[in-house]
C-alpha cells in the first residue's frame, strides 16, 4: 500500500499526526514517543507507514524508521496484540529498547504498555526471540539515527558488532543478566582496534 508520507505537518495529538501531503491531509496513528519527537506544525516530516484495513477501517499507522516499523509488524503477528496494543508498546519503549527487552526476556519493561499483561508480554518475548538480530540492537538503530536504506545497511555487518557481540556473550557466562549485559556494551566506545578484551573492561565499569 502506501510505504511513507512525505509532507508538512499540519496536526499533533497525543496518538495522531495529520500530515499535508500536497493538499491532502493523512490521518496516522502514531505512538506517544513519536508524537513527542515531531517537530512543530507547518515542518516538514516524513513518516513510514503501514496501512491496516478492516471491513469497517481503513487506517495508516506511522513510524520514524524501518526499524521501528517491521518490529510493529512482527509484533501483529504474535497472538494477542493488535495495532493499539503494538503501538502502546513503542509508547513506552523505544525501537531499540524493545529489542533488548526481547532479547533479554525482559517482561516487566514490555507489560508497563497498556493493555499488555504478563502473559501477552511472555508470549510476544517467545515468538519473537529469535526473530531480533542482535546486531541492530548492538547498532543502537532507531528513529533518530535511521531515515534511509543507506544508513540502515551502514549500521549492520560491521567488524565492531561481532566484538561487542563476543564481550556479551562473555559477560553472560560470568553471571550477568543479557539486558543490562546488553545496555553495558552498547554504552563503550568501539575504534578499529578494539578488542573483545578492551570492550569487557569497559562494561564491567558500567555494571558496577
Amino acid at each position: 500500500m502506501i510505504g511513507y508520507l512525505s509532507g508538512e505537518i499540519a496536526e499533533i495529538t497525543e496518538d495522531l499526526v495529520v500530515l499535508d501531503v500536497h493538499g491532502v491531509g493523512y490521518n496516522v496513528r502514531i505512538s506517544a514517543d513519536f508524537a513527542s519527537k515531531l517537530p512543530g506544525i507547518g515542518a516538514r516530516t516524513k513518516i513510514f507507514t503501514y496501512t491496516y484495513v478492516k471491513e469497517d477501517a481503513f487506517l495508516l499507522y506511522g513510524f520514524p524508521s524501518k526499524v521501528e516499523l517491521e518490529l510493529f509488524k512482527k509484533m501483529l503477528g504474535v497472538g494477542g496484540i493488535g495495532p493499539k496494543g503494538a503501538l502502546g508498546i513503542l509508547s513506552v519503549l523505544s525501537a531499540t529498547d524493545l529489542q533488548i527487552a526481547i532479547c533479554s526476556g525482559d517482561v516487566k519493561a514490555i507489560s508497563k504498555a497498556p493493555g499488555i499483561g504478563k502473559k501477552t508480554a511472555e508470549r510476544l518475548i517467545l515468538d519473537l526471540r529469535d526473530k531480533i538480530n542482535l546486531e541492530d540492537t548492538l547498532s543502537g538503530l532507531n528513529g533518530e539515527n535511521i531515515a534511509n536504506d543507506d544508513k540502515l545497511g551502514a549500521g549492520l555487518g560491521m567488524p565492531d558488532n561481532q566484538v561487542k557481540a563476543d564481550a556479551i556473550e562473555a559477560l553472560v557466562a560470568l553471571g550477568y543478566s543479557r539486558g543490562d549485559t546488553i545496555k553495558a556494551v552498547r554504552k563503550v566506545a568501539v575504534t578499529e582496534e578494539s578488542t573483545t578484551e578492551d570492550i569487557l573492561k569497559e562494561a564491567l565499569k558500567q555494571l558496577f
